[in-house]
Order: structure tokens, then sequence, then C-alpha cells
């Protein structure tokens, strides 16, 4: 039963195995390219499917989770998606061709896109709004160590075993967490009479595969140019684009456009958006200049990225408390100015400065992150009516994977034209990938600045909402029509 004591903690701990299978898993892969080029013989474009098949299969799954939680129930849903990641592990470890290993992270992918929107829909079912920030503080703790915790895992099993256990290594956690999701997850009540968008899911599918596939292709400004990924990259945004229009008309749409009119979540949406370029962009240029420039290896790559993930998890639960004790712009807002002093700290670096010194400020980063990221999104989620924070959860995911997908793309034109026109002048590729990485960290660091502002609207849309009646706060919330000025109550059994 949802309301009964201890419930909420057994259903946190049933989401967070699942997220924490995911996550692990994927970041852990990433280090695996090397090897399985060479172990297959294979280009480093063929053996970029393994990340980029995962990318596009999650981002044309994740429009749909609203749907089939609304339609079949989300417990069935998030389920099924821990069955499909566990199915495409198995078919990753047993794989002897590289075609087989990208199928395999093809249905994890699918299954990464159901379970992903649906586990804070999951969580907040089991807690009131006053309680939300703890227990996604909490979940945070797993989204911020796994991706981490990852690399440095994946290199150390390539150094003492072989690809497959990069596979394996998830399965028992995912079995642990299809245990608890069995026994400890509530099963709703299905909407039989929900009617499936055809033209919605076609136009969204059809966009976000178009996008991510040509994005994914891109490394410098001739790849961007190029035909083959100038089309799809056109043709998917133009489907996007259709996708709104059709939407606002549709009855039943696939997803709820509506959502962006509350300034609460659509201000949570635009900050989440500019913090996955922060994150993901530090992702992308510290091991450019760890393994390309100082010659590290990717577990000495690993362990800097540990210091990041040990700051954020152990920051995540404090900021949950915050938020939910005391106006969310102040911790965010910290955790903006942390980050940008992380990111001025990191735009210093020469070929001089020892590994401790970007752990220090990786560390540091780490702290922001944890202070900032998850806790704006969830500010931004936390008081919507239950049956639409699957919808919102899933809109959020794929605006940062489009987004950030786009500052990467961005930030690797930069590197790329910044480090050929120093060379072509005769500087030392050292010198010539610090001066570009100098540049990159700033541009980073001014994103953090716009945020600022950003925050404090949050913080004020979210605290100008009225105080629910007593009767409001003891009403359940179904009707997706429900006031979001609102706090959601529980969904009673």
């Amino acid at each position: 039963m949802p309301n009964a004591p201890g419930h909420g903690g057994k259903v946190l701990i049933s989401v967070l195995l699942g997220t924490f299978t995911v996550s692990l898993n994927n970041s852990a892969l990433n280090l695996a390219v090397a090897e399985l080029m060479t172990t297959f013989e294979a280009s480093a474009t063929d053996v970029s499917w393994v990340v980029t098949l995962f990318m596009i299969a999650m981002g044309m799954t994740m429009p749909l989770t609203g749907y089939l939680a609304d339609r079949f129930g989300r417990k069935r849903i998030y389920l099924l998606g821990l069955w499909g990641f566990l199915a495409g592990s198995t078919l990753g470890a047993l794989a002897q061709s590289l075609a087989g290993i990208i199928l395999a992270r093809g249905l994890q992918g699918v299954a990464a896109g159901l379970m992903i929107p649906l586990s804070l829909s999951l969580i907040f079912s089991a807690y009131p709004a006053d309680q939300r920030g703890r227990a996604s503080g909490i979940w945070g703790f797993a989204v911020m160590i796994a991706p981490a915790i990852g690399p440095s895992v994946g290199g150390l099993l390539l150094e003492i075993s072989h690809w497959r256990a990069l596979f394996l290594m998830n399965m028992p956690f995912a079995l642990l967490g299809l245990l608890c999701g069995y026994r400890y997850l509530s099963v709703e009540a299905a909407n039989r009479r929900r009617r499936f968008d055809l033209p919605g899911f076609t136009l969204i599918s059809l966009g976000m595969g178009a996008v991510l596939f040509s994005l994914g292709q891109v490394d410098t400004l001739a790849n961007l140019l190029d035909f083959r990924a100038l089309l799809p990259l056109t043709a998917g945004l133009l489907a996007l684009l259709w996708f709104v229009r059709v939407e606002r008309g549709a009855d039943t749409p696939l997803l709820d456009l509506s959502l962006f009119a509350h300034p609460g979540y659509r201000f949570s949406v635009i900050l989440a958006c500019l913090q996955s370029i922060i994150l993901f962009g530090c992702i992308l240029l510290v091991p450019l200049w760890m393994q390309n420039a100082l010659g590290f290896g990717p577990l000495t790559t690993g362990l800097v990225f540990l210091a990041t993930a040990l700051a954020a998890s152990a920051c995540s639960p404090i900021a949950g408390r915050l938020i939910d004790r005391y106006p969310p712009q102040c911790c965010i807002g910290a955790g903006l100015l942390i980050t940008m002093a992380s990111l001025l700290g990191l735009a210093t670096l020469t070929e001089a400065t020892p590994v401790w010194m970007i752990g220090a400020w990786m560390g540091l980063r780490g702290l922001g992150l944890g202070c900032a990221y998850l806790p704006s999104t969830t500010v931004g989620m936390r008081d919507l009516p239950e049956s639409q924070v699957a919808q919102a959860s899933a809109m959020n995911n794929m605006s940062r994977r489009l987004v950030s997908s786009l500052g990467i793309v961005a930030l690797s034109i930069h590197y790329d034209t910044a480090v050929q026109a120093a060379l072509q002048q005769g500087i030392p590729y050292t010198e010539a990938s610090a001066a570009a990485l100098h540049h990159a960290f700033l541009a980073l660091a001014a994103i953090a600045v716009l945020c600022l502002p950003l925050t404090w609207r949050l913080g004020r849309a979210v605290t100008r909402r009225d105080p629910p009646s007593p009767s409001e706060a003891s009403a359940p919330v179904h009707a997706p029509g429900h006031s979001l000025k609102t706090a959601s109550p529980r969904r009673p059994e």
C-alpha cells in the first residue's frame, strides 16, 4: 500500500536499483570502443553504433511512456523495461559479432526509454509533495554516482577481464531490481479507453531518431555540412516542428505540451537543458585533454570522474532535503556558483597541471552538480498532478538529450577547428589543445551564469502557488486537468 509506513522507501529502493543498472552499464561500455575495434577488426565509425543506437532507441521510445503507463499501468511498463534491459545485457554478453552487440544495445535503449521517465513518477506516487525533494535526492545518489563510477569499473574490468564482463556486471542489480519491483511497486488500474496518437508518435519518433542519428555522426564542421548529416538533421527538425503543430490540435495527444505553459515546469526544463550542456561538455572535454593531449589511460581518466561522482552523490540527498525546507533558488543558485567556479578552474589547465588538481576541480564540479542539476528538475515536477509526471519526465529527458547533443556538437566543432588552426601555425598539440579547452570551459562557465536568473524565476514560480485547502489536500489527484498550483497528495490505494 502506498500510504503504509515505510512503503515509500521500498519503492525508492526498487526504482533506484533499476536506474543504477541502466546508468552503470551505459557509462562503462563507453570505454570498450577501442577493444571492440581490435576484437572485431572494425572501424571507429562502426563501433560508434554501440553508443549511437542506444541513444537513438531510447530517444524514440521515451515519448511512448506516458501513453503506455496510462494504458497498462506504470508498474507493468517499468518492469517490462527492466526485463528488456536484462535481456539486452544477456544478448550482449553472448554476442559473437559486432552486429550482435549493436542489436543488444538497441534493445537496451528501448528498455531504458521505458524506465527512465517512469522513475520519478513512481517515486513521486509514494511520497507527498513536501517530501519529494528528499526522495529524489536519494534517487539522485544512483543517478549521479553510476555514470561516473562506470568508467572506473569498466576500466578495471577491461584491465583484468573481457569486454563481455561489462554486460554481465549489471545483471545482479537488474535481478534484484525485478525482485523488489514485483514485491513493492503497486499495481494501478489501467485506462483501457486511452487512444493511441499514431500521427504524433510517428512524427516524434522520426524527428528524435533523425536528429540524434545525424548529431551522433558529427565531430567536425565538415561533418555537419556533409549532405549525409545535414539532410536527416533538417528532416528531423522539421518533423519535430510538425509534431508540435499536430499535438496542439489532437484530442488525446501523445505528449501534453500544455505543461510548458506552467512557469515552474518550463523554467525547470530550460535549466535542465542548459546544465546538460555543461555536464556532457565536461564528459567530452576532460577525456580529450587527459587521453589525447597528456597520454593518460582510461583507468586514470575514470578515476578523475570518480571525484565528481563521489561529491555529487554525497551532496544530492542533502540538496533534496534543502529544497523541501527552503526556497529552491538558494540551493540551486549556490550549486550553479560552485559549478561556475569549477569550470573557471578547469579553464586554467596546462600541461604542468597535476592529476590531483584536475580531480579537485572535478570534485568541486560534483558539488555544484549535486546542488543544482537534479534539484532543478525535481522542483519543476514535484507539484504536478501525478497522472502527468511520466509525460513531464519524458519531455524533460527528451529536451535535455536534444539540447545536450547540439551542445556537444558545438564543442566538438570548436575544439577541432581551434586545434587544427593552431597546429597550422606550428603550435605544439598540447598547447593547442589547452588553448581550445580554455575557451570551451569559459563558454560553459558563461552558461552557468545564464542559469542564475532562470533559477530565481523558477523559485518565484513554484513558491507563488497557493497553499492547498484541507479539502484539496485530502482529495486524490487523478484528473489531468487538476490545477498545477496545488500540491499533489499521495495516490490512495
